[in-house]
């Protein structure tokens, strides 16, 4: 984005229109915003949300500007226009938020509408609920007093208002007994005011005691806030140096600007340490913005947001869509996560659209990493972003010294996935009163089930995956479309009974050879797919932080920014597990998890050590961790990109061809690679079949399209296209600038 871009470049002209016709955009695939006629009485402007007829349905959409100059619209003959039915009872979108969708919508080559349903549709069908009445005691008494209206009544002396079920329960009466002393005047219904969407942090609420290089850092970020100028700071520290303190204090220099701030985190369902540890610096939690909130709940808070009511949300990506009325900080934290990149309907990156949404609110970004996306790293060591540091961990204590286990030569016993010094080293961590981490990003019991008798794998029925057995649930899964059957007792294929038998390690496998060798050992297995939800997950979590578990074996959730301060050793059962599948981004991905991993450990007063079982000691990202020289495994991959023309030394876009019929989806792609536009600029390779060629029952092709970083690579697919010969009814395209998967 461009150092000089402002919201202008999109809409020329925020001012009502002269005429009784209007453009609403609609949250839906199309790509342009439709006509309506202005009913007299009714004032609308750019940026209120309406409610328009479509057909036989009404919906919600928002009044767009006019992209074009004053004076060019077309000639409309209103009699023919529906006309708007009323406006909705809610702020109208900001100028930024508005500039933020179109530009979404160009890059990503996306319809505008499908940007704009990631604006509406936390409130498109959402309601606050009825309005709540409670009671209160008055001067009058009843006329018999019995001695459960008298508990009432002693209930509710404190003259304090309470709803009728918490009235009863509080005085040990049906509520029978308290609506009796409503009729008699006894009591007074009240409307109970709504619950505010969240408490007003207070600034010098807790002021924490920073260290020097923290201080420094935080003085530079608190400045940014008071200039009110956007500028994206990289805010680089060693796992566990306080980035989070460092942050907050810029967080706590918007409030006393009166601006608000938002937050973004890559799993704020399971971050509950960090809810606690705002309520520690701020006195109150900020507001939670994530799928687990309930649609009243998020219905109020998008009105609070609006409003200004609400000074800090802490969500995830799609939090960057919220109303903020005066936004004046943006916060990506541990910006390298994969998790930000939003992989289905609108492919956007929330870490690169948070800057965006910076520069048009004009606000300084702050982009929080022990080990920066390879994106961000260039952009700081060119300039682009100012890098502040934190080298060492806050609390005095090191970094943990990784060592390598070399699998060739001192690898486990047949059947068992945990090598004897690793092992060894547990037992050690125990005994000594620490915990242990064992991690492996492998979900479930075991990735592939076969039948010993003729080798038949069991495979998802629509997507090309194997089924992964889930032995606490006595379920086979596919992690691609969720299609779950019951594990059979023969063979599918042969029908040999008793013939399957799971082969590899997943996670639950590895709690079974914990408790095999270690079994007065507490374990608990950490995954996001285990049942119970978010709230199961914040309680697992919470019994590893009090030290309620010896042995934690977890897949990427436990790398995701958790304190755990007992946690002294962790241990990498399969270190090389992502170095394969020819993921261009495969080497920078294993680095930044096994850093995060071994991260975790050594937090607090206790050494910390981590080991990664590997068959690949001599590979660069290995020999880098062991190392703990992370600046060279930057210099390596950086100059590798460079010289290969990946990103981010390239742009590259992904089009994947989709249809339940293989022969037409490789016909419409073959079409589709025939027809794109010809430049030296842009060079497009296939169509090949995508690594997962099938997924719910769909046969997927990929072309990819590359073209030098300065290039506008978003026109060019545009403009292809709108070239493009006509998909069938079943064929799907779907465009993915700046691809982060390559499946």
């Amino acid at each position: 984005m461009s150092e000089t871009t402002d919201i202008s470049t999109f809409f020329p002209e925020m001012t009502p229109p002269a005429s009784r016709v209007v453009d609403v955009l609609l949250p839906l695939a199309v790509g342009t915003a439709y006509s309506y006629r202005v009913p007299e009485g009714l004032e609308v402007a750019p940026g209120d949300i309406v409610v328009v007829p479509l057909g036989p349905r009404n919906m919600l959409g928002c009044v767009w500007p006019d992209p074009g100059a004053p004076g060019e619209r077309k000639t409309i003959d209103e009699a023919r226009l529906k006309a708007i039915i009323r406006r909705y009872d809610v702020r109208p979108l900001q100028p930024d938020l508005m500039a933020l969708i179109q530009w979404i919508a160009d890059y990503t080559v996306t319809p505008p509408g499908m940007v704009l349903r990631l604006a509406l549709r936390h409130d498109e069908t959402a309601h606050l609920g009825r309005e709540r009445t409670g009671v209160r005691l008055t001067e009058k008494r009843p006329a018999r007093a019995t001695a459960a209206r008298q508990r009432v009544i002693t209930a509710l002396s404190d003259g304090l208002l309470r709803a009728k079920a918490e009235a009863a329960k509080d005085a040990g009466v049906s509520a029978s007994v308290v609506d009796g002393l409503v009729d008699e005047g006894v009591l007074e219904t009240l409307v109970i005011p709504p619950e505010p969407a969240a408490g007003v942090p207070d600034p010098a609420h807790a002021a924490p005691d920073l260290a020097p290089a923290q201080a420094e850092a935080a003085h530079v970020l608190r400045a940014a806030v008071s200039a009110r100028t956007f500028r994206v700071h990289l805010l680089d520290g060693v796992t566990g140096s306080g980035k989070t303190e460092t942050y907050f204090e810029a967080v706590a220099e918007a409030i006393r600007q009166g601006r608000q701030t938002l937050i973004l985190m890559p799993e704020i369902a399971l971050t509950q340490a960090f809810l606690d540890r705002f309520a520690s610096r701020f006195g109150v939690r900020p507001a939670e913005w994530h799928s687990a909130v309930s649609s009243r709940r998020r219905a109020r808070l998008f009105r609070a947001v609006a409003d200004g009511e609400v000074r800090v949300v802490a969500g995830a990506r799609s939090a960057l869509f919220l109303p903020f009325r005066d936004l004046g900080l943006v916060i990506v934290d541990e910006e390298h996560d994969t998790a930000y990149k939003q992989e289905d309907g609108v492919h956007y990156h929330a870490r690169d659209m948070a800057v965006v949404r910076g520069r048009f609110c004009n606000a300084p970004v702050v982009l929080a990493s022990a080990t920066p996306s390879l994106e961000t790293e260039v952009n700081a060591r060119r300039g682009r972003y100012q890098r502040l540091s934190l080298p060492t961990r806050f609390s005095g204590a090191l970094v943990p010294r990784l060592e390598p286990i070399d699998l060739r030569r001192e690898g486990p016993a047949k059947g068992r996935w945990i090598a004897p010094r690793l092992a060894e080293e547990m037992g050690k961590t125990l005994e000594s009163g620490g915990q242990a981490l064992l991690f492996l990003n492998r979900r479930g019991y075991a990735p592939l089930t076969l039948c010993r008798a003729c080798g038949h794998r069991i495979r998802c029925p629509s997507c090309s995956s194997w089924l992964v057995e889930h032995r606490f649930r006595r379920r086979l899964e596919c992690h691609q479309c969720g299609y779950a059957m019951p594990v059979p007792s023969e063979c599918p294929s042969c029908h040999e009974p008793n013939s399957l038998i799971p082969c590899g390690p997943g996670v639950e496998r590895l709690q079974e050879e914990v408790q095999a060798l270690l079994p007065t050992a507490r374990t608990q297995v950490l995954s996001s797919d285990l049942a119970g939800g978010v709230e199961r997950l914040r309680a697992e979590l919470d019994a590893v932080t009090q030290g309620e578990v010896d042995v934690v074996i977890g897949t990427q959730l436990v790398a995701k920014g958790h304190n755990f301060p007992g946690l002294a050793m962790v241990g990498v059962v399969d270190a090389d597990v992502g170095l394969g599948y020819g993921d261009p981004r495969a080497a920078e991905r294993t680095f930044q998890l096994l850093h995060q991993v071994a991260g975790r450990a050594g937090r607090a007063h206790i050494a910390g050590r981590a080991y990664l079982q590997t068959y690949m000691p001599e590979h660069p990202v290995m020999q880098a961790l062991v190392a703990g020289d992370r600046d060279a495994f930057y210099d390596r991959e950086i100059a590798e990109r460079e010289e290969a023309r990946l990103p981010p030394f390239a742009r590259f876009c992904a089009l994947i061809v989709s249809g339940p019929d293989p022969h037409a989806a490789q016909a419409y792609a073959r079409a589709l690679a025939a027809c794109s536009p010809f430049t030296p600029d842009v060079r497009v390779l296939g169509p090949a079949e995508a690594p997962l060629a099938m997924v719910r029952g769909r046969h997927r092709f990929r072309l990819l399209a590359r073209s030098a970083r300065g290039f506008d690579l978003s026109a060019y697919v545009r403009a292809w296209m709108e070239g493009a010969p006509r998909a069938g009814s079943t064929i799907k395209v779907e465009i993915d600038i700046d691809p982060q998967s390559f499946v």
